[in-house]
């Protein structure tokens, strides 16, 4: 759980980017399916999963502890 509290930005990414993933493939798609990411719901949610999930741990904060 503690995990998940640390990295709750890239979870939030991980989601919202398959689910944009999927959404991409359902109303974008590609007709004649040779596009290697847009002709299968499964490879486009997987892409945007990841993409989503890189984007969202550029938003993670940081704490930086000084010594003294």
């Amino acid at each position: 759980m503690e995990l998940l509290k640390r990295n709750w930005t890239s979870v939030l990414g991980i989601i919202a980017g398959a689910v944009g993933g999927y959404l991409y493939w359902k109303y974008v798609g590609c007709a004649s399916g040779t596009c290697p990411i847009a002709s299968s719901p499964v490879i486009s949610t997987i892409y945007g999963a990841v993409l989503g999930g890189l984007l969202g741990g550029l938003f993670k904060r940081v704490n930086i502890k000084k010594e003294k």
